[in-house]
């Protein structure tokens, strides 16, 4: 499609000026978009000398392009604005030499400087032309702009005039004949005529930015120290601020509306003075009102699926009172403020989510964006950035619950996916304090990682984070859902990994030496030759030789952290738990090698414990938390064994002919002492999946298999862990590459969505069994149900409820009961047509029958009143 240009009309044309009436100068808007940056042309069409021309280009090409293709009357936009340009009002600033003087007395600059003002004055009274023309209708209103008469031309004076330009928030002055911070004739009489006509300018003045002592006088130089504490960004605090009241109030929300998605996606839909809506402080008691917006930059960009719209006013309010800084961050006109430089249209940002669900990069969707745009796109990894905000500002809440097993699932499966790794120097890790015993507040830690991604949006180039969070072992905490978890107060014990005593009585539980032989095995002979010449061994012989030295070797702390980083990688990847359904209810991000003890802190900081867990090293686990948990041994009978370990018992087991019944798995029994909510039993089994059974010594260990159980056999997917890091190994090209936080970060995002599609698609094959005007909600567990959702419920009045059981919904108050038993709300439905009547439906039967025997009552008496009637006037 090409893109329609708009005719040059009364209501749309370019603003423009008269600048020289007797010559034809004019100063015109270089183009439609903010701010209104000015230009000069020059149309006279009278006398002997006429000149028509633009100072652009571009203009001058497309002029030429035109008269060689026989388009003789051709204008460009901006000569063609001219035919609605406001008559010369003609009241031009007369510039006084007893000005001049004064500012030379206040030291603006020296004699030398003031006569050359003077014969520039004088050249140009005799060529009968203005010295100095302030344009009014260019922008911001930070900005001045002065057209100055320069007699000489030049590539930047074509016309016989220069725009100096003074930007009253930086205290700086821009003219095109030289740098910033060089002095000229244009400046100085852009300063003359400014003096005269706005001396309030070179008083007191506030500034955003850091001013150069040696391009103001020292007199206002200390003026801006004085409002130093309104810089734009503000300091480590002042962005603290920002970023906490940014989380509390400018989160987006989860469902973003669709017309906000998909309706704005090209330029001209976009607003371009964005400025914060606040108008009073909500951090100061009262209402004090902010400041006037104040510009931040005028070449703000908005990134969208399509392209980039340039031209963006990005402003920002302070106030006077507390100093609180507040810039835009509005989601309802459908773009993402970044770093008020760039920002993202939401639809591009959703475009982002779905890529990163599909397994692919933030840098690869920005490379098909530009080779289709055939457009200049800002860097990739400040895309990824402003992403990484956009998701830390959403109002997630990171349920990481399934909506068919509820909070608290009864059978979980754990793994762990070694190759998602990030890069941690292991030597700039602290220890952890002595008295710490590996307590992590949850919420406080995700808090502040999100807060570093939030940090991002207001960091120059080159200024550190000041939130960044980095590795140690006592702040760094898994994610837990806020209903599954027993309080934000979680665990994480890997400082004690790196103690090199055991006691006598604590069973060899780390396996993680045997486990990194095992992956020697899949490196090639180059890298295991390797590997023994940086450990110091001999490096002749098979490979089989060169396993079994590196073996004896990894004994040694330092050998082992060279052979794990060869095989893992930095960090010791990260441990999930899951659900039966796929669904993932933990994740950790090891810090060091996996071992029990990882799953160990993340199933005890659950609320309930689960009452089977499927896992690769059952037996490790097992006796790892009941060592840790000594009082209360949480596997337990049998030590997570399914039936005493005698010898007949390991042998049938082992002849597949031992059947060990759990029947509370499908149907809740009578409550234990501290049991599960959903089953009512207190027992907990450590199992193996189907895949690792057979690979323990340990013949006990046969008690531990899936098919000893048929609730189980059959029943239960043992490798969705497997199956999930199938799927998100493909994000390890992208994932490995970012920082810890950031992976951390980003890796609870992918699963999170990953989740949410996944309760989706169940919500959606539920859907199909039921009435259309059926309401599913959740009961008091978290579990999908159809009915009423319970009020408030404590552990003592949870049901299990499912789609199928429907009279066991909690109803809290009579209303709601008699709401739903209203005869203009029943409706036949099969799925309770087996079920037993409940007290309340009993009731409403009862009612129904006795109105009904009423008016038959009734009926019946009329008719023989009626009858009666006829006969007696027979």
């Amino acid at each position: 499609h090409t893109t329609v240009k708009e005719a040059i009309t009364l209501q749309r044309h370019l603003f423009c000026q008269v600048i020289d009436s007797k010559h034809g100068i004019f100063a015109v808007a270089k183009s439609f978009s903010a701010p209104s940056i000015p230009i000069h042309v020059q149309k006279k069409i009278w006398g002997v000398n006429d000149k028509v021309m633009c100072e652009l280009d571009q203009c001058n090409a497309s002029a030429d392009f035109a008269q060689r293709s026989g388009l003789k009357p051709f204008e460009c936009c901006h000569l063609m604005s001219l035919a609605f340009c406001p008559k010369d009002d003609g009241n031009a600033v007369n510039l006084k030499e007893e000005t001049l003087n004064e500012m030379v007395k206040e030291k603006w600059f020296g004699e030398s400087r003031r006569d050359a003002c003077i014969e520039r004055q004088c050249l140009a009274n005799k060529d009968d032309v203005p010295l100095s023309v302030a344009i009014t209708f260019a922008g911001p209103s930070t900005k001045k702009y002065i057209s100055v008469y320069e007699p000489k031309m030049s590539y930047y004076c074509r016309l016989g005039r220069v725009t100096v330009v003074y930007d009253s928030k930086k205290i700086t002055w821009a003219c095109p004949c030289n740098k910033t911070k060089q002095s000229c004739i244009h400046k100085a009489i852009a300063k003359w005529h400014l003096f005269q006509s706005q001396r309030a300018l070179f008083q007191k003045v506030k500034t955003t930015e850091r001013i150069d002592s040696m391009q103001i006088p020292q007199q206002q130089s200390e003026n801006v120290g004085d409002c130093s504490d309104h810089q734009y960004p503000p300091n480590d605090d002042g962005i603290e601020r920002i970023v906490r009241y940014l989380m509390k109030n400018k989160s987006l929300p989860v469902d973003l509306p669709q017309n906000l998605v998909s309706g704005l996606q090209h330029g001209s839909e976009f607003r371009h003075q964005l400025i914060p809506e606040e108008t009073f402080c909500s951090e100061c008691e009262g209402n004090h009102v902010l400041s006037e917006p104040i510009i931040i930059t005028s070449r703000a960009k908005i990134l969208t699926f399509t392209g980039v719209v340039e031209g963006i006013s990005t402003y920002y309010k302070v106030c006077s009172n507390c100093s609180m800084m507040y810039r835009y961050q509005e989601f309802t006109d459908g773009i993402h403020n970044f770093n008020d430089h760039l920002l993202l249209s939401l639809h591009l940002c959703v475009i982002l989510r779905n890529a990163l669900q599909n397994h692919t990069a933030v840098s690869r969707v920005m490379s098909i964006l530009e080779a289709t745009a055939k457009a200049k796109f800002p860097s990739k990894d400040t895309v990824l950035h402003a992403y990484l905000h956009f998701e830390a500002l959403s109002s997630h809440v990171y349920s990481y619950t399934c909506i068919n097993c509820g909070y608290y699932p009864r059978v979980v499966i754990m793994d762990l996916h070694k190759k998602g790794v990030f890069s941690i120097p292991f030597s700039e890790i602290a220890t952890s304090p002595s008295d710490f015993k590996g307590d992590t507040n949850i919420v406080s830690f995700w808090e502040s990682v999100t807060m570093e991604m939030i940090g991002r949006g207001f960091l120059s180039s080159g200024r550190k984070n000041p939130f960044v969070v980095c590795p140690s072992y006592d702040c760094w905490a898994p994610w837990i859902g806020p209903n599954t978890r027993k309080s934000d107060i979680v665990l994480n014990t890997e400082h004690a990994k790196l103690q090199k005593t055991k006691s006598c009585d604590v069973p060899d539980l780390d396996v993680t030496e045997e486990r990194l032989g095992d992956e020697l095995f899949n490196l090639k002979v180059d890298a295991v030759r390797k590997l023994c010449k940086e450990c110091g061994l001999d490096t002749k012989g098979s490979r089989m030789d060169l396993v079994l030295r590196l073996r004896t070797e990894m004994q040694n702390r330092s050998a082992y952290d060279k052979i794990f980083q060869q095989i893992w990688g930095a960090s010791g990847g990260w441990a999930v738990i899951t659900c039966p359904c796929g669904i993932v209810y933990s994740i950790k991000f090891n810090i060091r090698a996996e071992s029990p003890r990882d799953f160990a802190d993340l199933l005890l900081s659950w609320k309930h414990f689960p009452n089977v867990v499927i896992y690769d090293f059952a037996r490790g686990l097992a006796a790892h938390v009941n060592l840790r948990e000594a009082d209360s041994l949480p596997f337990s009978p049998h030590e997570g064994r399914l039936a005493e370990p005698t010898t007949a018992n390991i042998q049938l087991a082992k002849e597949a002919k031992l059947k060990v019944n759990l029947p509370w798995l499908k149907n809740k029994e009578e409550e234990d002492i501290n049991c599960h909510p959903l089953t009512g039993s207190s027992e907990h089994y450590a199992l193996y999946d189907r895949f690792h059974e057979f690979n323990t010594k340990d013949p006990r260990d046969a008690l531990r298999r899936i098919q000893v159980v048929p609730e189980l056999c059959g029943w239960v997917n043992t490798q969705t862990a497997e199956q999930l890091f199938g799927s998100m190994r493909k994000n390890n090209y992208f994932l490995n590459m970012l920082t810890p936080s950031g992976h951390t970060f980003l890796m609870r995002s992918i699963i999170h969505h990953y989740n949410t599609a996944q309760n989706k698609n169940m919500e959606d094959s539920l859907r199909k069994i039921v009435s259309p005007s059926d309401q599913l909600t959740f009961n008091g567990y978290g579990q999908i149900v159809l009915g009423t959702p319970p009020q408030s419920l404590n552990d003592s009045e949870r049901r299990t409820c499912d789609i199928t059981q429907i009279d066991q919904v909690h109803c809290p108050s009579q209303g709601s009961v008699i709401d739903m038993t209203a005869l203009r709300n029943v409706q036949p439905n099969r799925a309770c047509w087996m079920h037993p009547q409940s007290s309340d439906q009993i009731k409403m039967v009862c009612s129904i029958f006795c109105i009904f025997y009423a008016k038959c009552i009734i009926i019946l008496t009329l008719f023989f009143f009626v009858f009666l009637r006829k006969k007696c006037f027979k």
